[in-house]
C-alpha cells in the first residue's frame, strides 16, 4: 500500500539547500520539516514550514548582504 504525504516541493542552490538542512538539523526531532532530500537542490518539506523558512532565508540573505557605505 502506498502512503500519500502533503508537502512542498523546494528547488534551490546548494548553499540555501545547506541552510534549510542545517536549519532542520537544530531543530528538536518532534519539529523537523524535512520529509525526504532528493538530490543536493531538492527536497520535500512539510506544508505547514514554507513561510517559516522563507522568513529565516531573508532574515539570512539581510545579515549576509553587502551596503556600501554612503
Amino acid at each position: 500500500m502506498v502512503n500519500a504525504i502533503k508537502g512542498l516541493f523546494i528547488s534551490c542552490d546548494i548553499p540555501m539547500a545547506q541552510f534549510i538542512v542545517n536549519m532542520n538539523a537544530s531543530m528538536p526531532a518532534s519539529d523537523k520539516f524535512i520529509v525526504h532530500i532528493l538530490d543536493p537542490t531538492h527536497m520535500f518539506i512539510q506544508p505547514n514550514m514554507g513561510d517559516y523558512i522563507k522568513s529565516k532565508m531573508a532574515e539570512f540573505r539581510d545579515q549576509n548582504s553587502y551596503e556600501k557605505p554612503t
